[in-house]
């Protein structure tokens, strides 16, 4: 069941009045969904792509906030477009958000630049604290 929008209005009122660029970049129209609904009316200008390339071209596009990469993608991979993000913009935040729960899945994606990494199966109250704590 999807969370209330208005439950994330918390991420408006920490944001000073600014509205905070985040990009997800995920290959599955369910996950990008279940952001965007959780993010409903909050103060951010979201993106949305489905493939690394994209995501590379509209980071450098967009000096964004917080991105939320997918690791398994067709193409180059989100631990690849992680590496090549995390070394040319310094002020975005890498989370990686996955499916899997492997140790040397989050070993990996530390090591190519992600600040964080969650489980996509992790519960919608703790990602939209975890995408608060990160644009606060």
């Amino acid at each position: 069941m999807l969370a209330n929008p208005s439950d994330s209005l918390s991420l408006g009122q920490k944001r000073k009045n600014r509205i905070k660029p985040l990009l997800i970049i995920d290959n599955s129209p369910i996950q990008t969904h279940i952001i965007k609904t959780l993010l409903g009316k909050s103060q951010i200008s979201l993106s949305v792509t489905n493939n690394a390339e994209e995501a590379i071209a509209k980071a450098h596009e967009i000096k964004l906030d917080l991105i939320l990469m997918d690791i398994v993608m067709l193409g180059k991979t989100g631990f690849q477009a992680t590496q090549d993000l995390s070394r040319k913009l310094e002020t975005s935040i890498i989370r990686v958000v996955n499916t899997k729960n492997h140790e040397t899945d989050k070993i990996w994606a530390m090591r190519q630049g992600a600040k964080k990494y969650r489980v996509k199966s992790a519960k919608e109250k703790d990602l939209m604290e975890s995408i608060d704590k990160a644009l606060s």
